[in-house]
């Protein structure tokens, strides 16, 4: 509803409303007035200030593009043209006029370009100076083209073009500095002194040192400009020099160190290395953290390679990665000195860095350690090999890694170093990991030093066994962490690495794989934690399995034969699985020994009766772990399913075809199981107590009986049909009485059928249309009794159970 004020209020509100209408209309007036005398007085600058008025909202059509943006496109535009007039001026139209008139266009056109910045800065045009001066830049750069083509046409192109450049760059920085207020010359000015030294070098023909010098020098100059120059686009400009002359310098030097043939050579490259890392080290100094933490770390990685470049000259290339690997541990001197976070960051970030390129380059053989065993599953109890490489079937260059274990073994030493005296200036979180990389750096070392020295066969696997042991010891004492899980991972893999290697030989496997098992098991009863418990406790089951398997092969065994060895350890596992203290662990040691009972059936299966045996064998395990409550709800279906599985492969096995010998004993246990739901539970419906049990024998007799030429299925089938039809009847059950009235109809349509068939051949053609009608006749007049008789039926099925 609309609210109607008072009159007096009303009219309090119209004297308020058109008080502010004329306050608004006295505004817009002062504003039309000013706005008439601008448009009749010359262009300039306002003398006063113009009254404010608020923004009257217009109908916008699109947005305009901004005054300035126009006036920056426009500039630059006309800039670019004038300096490409130039340009072709100077390169195609320089014959057509005389040396005084081509010295006399160049110098007044180039006068008046670098005079006309500073008229348009006292007149407050900015953006037309920086376009006027862009254009005297280019301008000067084509004067010294055309001093070259006039003056000193004899003059190496290379020396005149280093002094030039040196020369430009000097005075586009006067006048840069001279004209303040322009930000394109100082930047230009930059981007010019990146040139004098490289072609300096260049005119000369200098060395490959002399162009690292040379670069290394103007990196320095660069870093110097970033860090003090003025202006953020000069030093933008003066950072992105260094970060493209330092890199080439400290790669040419890089590349000298590699290929110098004496320290001689070495020291020299060495040497620009060196200033190149102390340029970086100046400039991660002062830098933003963002640039301090990579400059950092390429002044790391050039002393590295500096003092490693003379350090290797009188060694093998395999134990050069040494001496690179021990001086990797020079930058790590940094945290001892008062040295900003983000360069002390990417100096430890550089020692990384050279260990993980060491061990990277000694990780072929630790691969070839670990898993060249796997050969050996091709070849299981050939022979003991003579010595620790003949079981590897992996290709290593052996003769040139002598230096693995060492390499190894040092970086071990440097990371565990690093994890006991850990920075306080670095994470904590890296400390964990420093002490797992050194853990798996020393098992690693061990590994390669038993290939690299080829050690006898005996030896190498109760060495490796000793190093699972020990590791294995380690984790289950401690708490789970990243050490505890790093000694278990490791310990795991050497198992498995030393299961396989002890397939060489009959006697190493029963040693190897019967430690394995007692090891895991200590380890498993030892440990507190409940996942390592049974991680050990199924690798403990996995090696007795594999123990139980070559107990059969010694006796000669075939594989059928063998299976039942194996669910010896599947009994133990039943046995213990109810009597661990943590249920996680009997329940990982019951699946574990089920895998051993899955292994069984698959050496069974070429064997019917052995089959049948090793399925029978499991339904009583598999019936012994229902007898646990908590195992009940699944172990006892799948005792069942074994069970009548072992009956089936049995039957097949001694030619029984009838479907009856296979699916009559189901049907009786199933009806066991039903007549005692249905005792506990009266309530219960037939189709879920008895429907399963009589289906599984009915209906493959009555499919089996359909195709039989004997009377005798046929007419058993019927009686028993009737039997269940009457018991059905008899006790107002659904599912006795449906499937046995459908089966005995189905079985007697079957035996009745021919002799239908013959009756209505004997018939002539007029009779079945006359017994049609009267049928219909006889259910027409008797229509609603029928209909009656229907809905008692249905009532009286729907009360059935």
């Amino acid at each position: 509803m609309t609210h109607v004020p008072p009159p007096a209020e009303e009219l309090a509100l119209l004297d308020h409303e058109l008080a502010r209408l004329d306050a608004r209309r006295l505004q817009l007036l002062n504003r039309r007035a000013w706005l008439v005398n601008v448009l009749r007085t010359p262009a300039g600058p306002p003398a006063f200030p113009a009254p404010a008025a608020r923004p009257v909202p217009r109908p916008s059509a699109q947005p305009a593009t901004p005054a300035h943006g126009v006036q920056n496109v426009l500039l630059v535009l006309g800039g670019l043209l004038l300096t490409v007039a130039a340009i072709a001026f100077t390169l195609f139209s320089w014959g057509e006029m005389g040396i005084a008139g081509r010295s006399a266009v160049l110098a007044a056109v180039t006068a008046g370009a670098l005079v006309a910045p500073a008229l348009l800065l006292g007149r407050r045009l900015p953006a037309t100076a920086e376009s006027v001066a862009a254009l005297a830049l280019v301008l000067t750069a084509l004067d010294a083209f055309a001093l070259h083509a006039v003056a000193a046409p004899d003059t190496d192109g290379l020396a005149f073009a280093a002094v030039a450049s040196a020369v430009l760059a000097a005075a586009w920085t006067a006048y840069g500095l001279l004209l303040g207020r322009l930000r394109v010359p100082l930047p230009s000015a930059v981007a010019a002194g990146q040139l004098p030294l490289v072609l300096t070098a260049w005119a000369a023909g200098a060395s490959a040192t002399g162009f690292g010098w040379a670069l290394a020098v103007t990196a320095a100059a660069d870093v110097a400009v970033a860090l003090w120059g003025r202006g953020t686009a000069v030093r933008i400009t003066a950072s992105v020099g260094a970060w493209l002359t330092g890199p080439i310098a400290l790669a040419l030097g890089l590349g000298l160190s590699v290929t110098s043939d004496g320290a001689v050579e070495a020291a020299g490259a060495g040497a620009l290395l060196l200033a190149g890392a102390a340029v970086a080290l100046v400039g991660a100094w002062r830098a933003p953290r963002g640039t301090a933490v990579p400059a950092g770390a390429v002044a790391g990685l050039a002393v590295v390679a500096a003092v490693g470049g003379v350090l290797r000259t009188p060694l093998p290339w395999d134990w050069a990665v040494v001496a690179y690997l021990v001086c990797g541990a020079g930058p790590a001197v940094a945290l001892r000195l008062p040295v900003p976070r983000p360069v002390l960051r990417g100096v430890l970030t550089a020692s990384a860095a050279v260990v993980a390129a060491a061990v990277l380059w000694a990780s072929p053989v630790v691969v070839a350690a670990l898993l060249g065993p796997v050969s050996l599953l091709t070849d299981i109890w050939t022979g003991a090999p003579d010595g620790f490489r003949a079981a590897l079937g992996f290709p290593a260059p052996w003769p040139s890694s002598a230096a693995v274990p060492v390499v190894l073994a040092t970086a071990a030493v440097l990371t565990a170093v690093l994890h006991v005296r850990w920075p306080v200036a670095l994470p904590r979180g890296g400390r964990r990991a420093a002490g797992a990389s050194a853990s798996v750096l020393g098992w690693a070392s061990v590994l390669a030093l038993l290939a690299v020295t080829d050690m006898p066969y005996g030896v190498a696997v109760v060495a490796e066994l000793s190093l699972t042991a020990s590791l294995l010891a380690l984790a289950v004492r401690r708490r789970a962490d990243v050490l505890a899980v790093t000694w278990l991972v490791c310990a795991l893999v050497g198992a498995a690495s030393t299961g396989l290697l002890g397939l060489a030989a009959e006697p190493a496997t029963y040693a190897v794989f019967g430690s394995l098992t007692v090891l895991l098991a200590a380890g498993a009863a030892r440990s507190r934690v409940p996942a390592v418990q049974s991680l050990l406790a199924c690798g403990s089951v996995l090696t007795a399995i594999a123990v139980a398997a070559a107990v059969g092969a010694s006796l000669g065994w075939s594989a059928p034969h063998t299976a039942p060895i194996l669910l010896v350890v599947t009994a133990v596992t039943v046995f213990l699985g109810g009597r661990l203290r943590q249920p996680a662990t009997g329940a990982s040691v019951e699946a574990a020994g089920a895998f051993g009972a899955v292994a069984a059936v698959g050496l069974a299966l070429t064997e019917p009766p052995v089959l049948a045996l090793i399925l029978g064998l499991c339904g009583v395990l598999a019936a012994a772990t229902a007898l646990r409550p908590e195992r009940r709800p699944v172990a006892g279906y799948v005792a069942a399913v074994l069970f009548v599985s072992a009956a089936w492969v049995r039957l097949a096995a001694s030619g029984v075809s009838d479907p009856e010998a296979y699916t009559l004993p189901v049907s009786v246990a199933a009806f066991a199981v039903g007549h005692l739901r249905r005792r506990r539970d009266p309530a219960a419906s037939s189709w879920v107590t008895y429907g399963p049990a009589l289906s599984m024998t009915l209906v493959p007799s009555l499919v089996v009986a359909w195709s039989d030429p004997h009377w005798l299925r046929p007419l058993l089938l019927g009686i028993a049909a009737l039997a269940v039809t009457l018991a059905g009847a008899r006790g107002r059950l659904q599912a006795p009485l449906v499937l046995g009235g459908a089966v005995l109809a189905l079985d007697g349509l079957h035996e009745l059928a021919p002799h239908v068939v013959q009756v209505f051949d004997a018939l002539p053609r007029w009779a079945p249309p006359a017994l049609a009608g009267l049928l219909l006749l006889a259910v027409g007049a008797t229509y609603e009794q029928r209909l009656r008789d229907a809905r008692r039926v249905r009532e009286s099925f729907g009360r059935m159970r």
